[in-house]
């Protein structure tokens, strides 16, 4: 068990050196391959590098992260918390609860939380301050409810499990609808309890209700975008298209709404979007093309079977293996960023998680409900540093004090999933 002790040393020491993270995984997985099986390690890696990417379904992941980019330059963020704002007006706290509908919202439109926070915290934070919300408050509902976009269709980290575990990505989009609304509700009624326990922190509005023609109004800023979301998902799970066909005509609809509906983009601001979706979707084929080459390693000398054998053989219960799992999770997700902790684990805890009887797909959505607490803890949590940039006004200090109360909502939510796996699999089943 020498050499895969080495390979972690290289692993760690090439990412303690500052390494790409793309980069540490492949020279490990590399190093490991040559140790195993000498000169044909450059014949595997190639071979294991090519073959993840070579995948259909992985189509769909730059054309969402363009969907939502697009979507992210056109005013629909600041649309929806107007909206939502109006039409909660009358309830104590109803600017935090109509930020994380909003939130909640846009992460289908877009698919990734910093996007969501960085859309929906500019006006929503101000506003709150301005209303006299606690600064607390204001900060943690926006970072903590932007992570709803991991996991509310179309979930960028849902395709990147697929592609790695070999689970329908469709199925991992129903999936993720019934904990997505869950934990919604459930930072909901956490800011709801909250301002009645502590009634300064968010005050009653004093004017009068707006009429139902203005409520009615506002949704026309939104109105768009929402149908766009509906037909991308309805395609998918009424079997009509693909993920990825879905994701093309996504993205078509989501440029013909920022172009000719909000009339928004200008040549050098298309240039500048696609820049950014080619940006981001090439720095994760790269983790996940590399990640598959340390996977490769690891399945040859059989670590996920020995990990799962010494696990199995505490002789605990299910149940607190799957809790002390959830813990390790999230330690490494205050270390490691979303899409290296799903390339790196999946095959390393998915046939544990088989092993003991559970379903792939339910671990694909506790482990992307589990992504959400990474991203709004530091030091990798990018949801802070985007709410940061946002909201020159708050110290990262500050919005890092104010997610606390928000993290323990959801890691609350993700043990009722973790422990009781029919609540995400009965609609999947159902469709």
């Amino acid at each position: 068990m020498i050499e895969p002790i080495l390979v972690g040393v290289v692993l760690i020491g090439l990412i303690g050196m500052g390494a790409p993270i793309f980069l540490a995984l492949g020279a490990g997985g590399l190093f490991g391959l040559w140790m195993a099986r000498g000169p044909l390690a450059f014949f595997f890696a190639p071979t294991s590098f090519f073959g993840q990417l070579n995948s259909f379904e992985l189509i769909a992941l730059p054309l969402f992260i363009l969907m939502g980019n697009l979507l992210g330059a056109t005013p629909v963020g600041q649309n929806l918390f107007r909206a939502a704002s109006l039409w909660l007006q009358w309830l104590r706290g109803g600017l935090a609860i109509a930020t994380v509908g909003a939130s909640a919202i846009f992460g289908a439109v877009s698919g990734v939380s910093v996007a969501g926070v960085a859309a929906v915290g500019g006006i929503a934070v101000p506003e709150m301050l301005k209303r006299g919300y606690g600064r607390k408050l204001a900060a943690g509902s926006v970072a903590s409810s932007g992570a709803l976009a991991m996991l509310i269709p179309p979930s960028v980290p849902f395709i990147i499990y697929g592609a790695v575990s070999g689970v329908s990505v469709g199925d991992l989009f129903i999936g993720g609808i019934v904990p997505g609304i869950a934990l919604a509700l459930a930072l909901s009624a956490y800011i709801y309890v909250r301002v009645l326990m502590k009634p300064s922190e968010a005050p009653r509005e004093t004017g009068p209700i707006p009429p139902l023609g203005e409520r009615v109004r506002a949704l026309g800023g939104i109105w768009h975008a929402l149908l766009l979301v509906f037909i991308v998902l309805g395609a998918i799970y009424s079997g009509v298209a693909t993920p990825s066909e879905a994701a093309a005509f996504g993205a078509a609809g989501a440029f013909f709404i920022a172009g000719a509906i909000f009339r928004v983009l200008t040549l050098k601001k298309l240039m500048k979007i696609l820049a950014a979706s080619v940006k981001v979707s090439g720095a994760i084929l790269l983790i996940i093309g590399c990640a598959k080459i340390f996977g490769d390693y690891l399945n040859l000398v059989r670590v996920p079977e020995t990990v799962s054998a010494a696990l199995v053989a505490t002789n605990l219960p299910d149940w607190a293996i799957l809790v002390v799992l959830m813990l390790a999770l999230v330690a490494l997700g205050m270390l490691v960023d979303a899409v290296s902790l799903i390339v790196v684990t999946t095959p390393i805890l998915l046939p544990l998680i088989t092993t003991m009887g559970y379903d792939p797909l339910w671990f694909g959505i506790v482990l992307v409900m589990n992504l959400e607490i990474a991203v709004v803890t530091p030091p990798v949590g990018l949801n802070l540093y985007a709410l940061r940039a946002v909201c020159p006004m708050l110290s990262v200090e500050e919005i890092i004090r104010s997610v606390v109360p928000f993290v323990f909502v959801q890691f609350a939510m993700l043990m009722v999933f973790v422990l009781f796996p029919e609540l995400s699999l009965w609609l999947p089943r159902l469709m």
